[in-house]
């Protein structure tokens, strides 16, 4: 499998600031489960929970925070989705995110995000909205509809919440870190949509209206009103407040 370069560090250090240095260093650097001595979060020198004096205005104090905390630990176990990516690609992910998604790390890592939209169309508009919706931080969020890649569900699609950050909000696919949250517990995909319903279905959630949805998917808001029309027959709704409704509980 061809090796992609690492997220450029300095890069990240600039992005989080001169006191998140150790952080980005060991963001970048081997898997410390692996290496010789590698830390734990919160172990002390004497095998239990290291007590450290507050702060004199009441703020605990942990005067070696870097060497305490394995921050690739964290990272692969925390409990959202996390993925790198460079020019969508995703360049590495973490457990939870391979559990979302039903893939080994080797189906994931070094592949284009493409392979977790349910059509081409959609990951493309998808990169065009990212492009045209970013913060002046580089951060973007929505609901979208996605779909697993492998296991016992291989192919199913589900609703999923996406935060991300660009680390340079001037090239937004250069290099980025995205969250991933399964909603499937709670918002079940049951009715068969187009890929252009499940876009409006996700905009709408969102509360956006029809200008704002033909503004950010460059269609018209009367086309916009004729597939909320579809969406409402679809899930036997009367008015757009019951399809939202719907939508976020079906």
């Amino acid at each position: 499998m061809t090796q992609h370069p690492a997220i450029d560090i300095d890069a990240l250090h600039r992005r989080c600031g001169p006191g998140r240095r150790a952080v980005a260093e060991q963001a970048g650097s081997a898997h410390p489960l692996s290496a010789p001595g590698a830390s734990r979060l919160g172990r002390g020198t004497g095998g239990g929970a290291r007590h450290q004096d507050p702060h004199p205005d009441g703020v605990p104090v942990a005067p070696h925070m870097p060497q305490a905390l394995d921050y690739r630990t964290a990272f692969e176990l925390a409990p959202i989705g996390m993925v790198l990516s460079r020019e969508r690609l995703m360049i590495d992910c973490n457990r939870q995110a391979l559990a979302i998604f039903g893939a080994t790390r080797e189906r994931l890592v070094g592949q284009s995000f493409e392979l977790l939209y349910p059509t081409h169309d959609e990951y493309e508009r998808t990169g065009q909205r990212i492009v045209a919706s970013l913060d002046a931080n580089g951060w973007y969020a929505d609901d979208r509809v996605m779909k697993r890649v492998a296991g016992a569900q291989a192919g199913e699609l589900f609703w999923c919440r996406v935060t991300g950050r660009a680390l340079d909000a001037r090239q937004p696919h250069a290099a980025g870190i995205w969250a991933f949250e399964d909603l499937s517990s709670r918002r079940q995909l049951r009715v068969e949509l187009t890929p252009r319903e499940r876009e409006i279905a996700a905009l709408l959630i969102d509360g956006l209206t029809s200008k704002l949805i033909g503004k950010r998917l460059a269609i018209s808001p009367r086309t916009v009103d004729v597939y909320r029309a579809r969406l409402m027959r679809k899930y036997a709704a009367a008015t757009s407040a019951e399809l939202v409704s719907r939508l976020l509980s079906e």
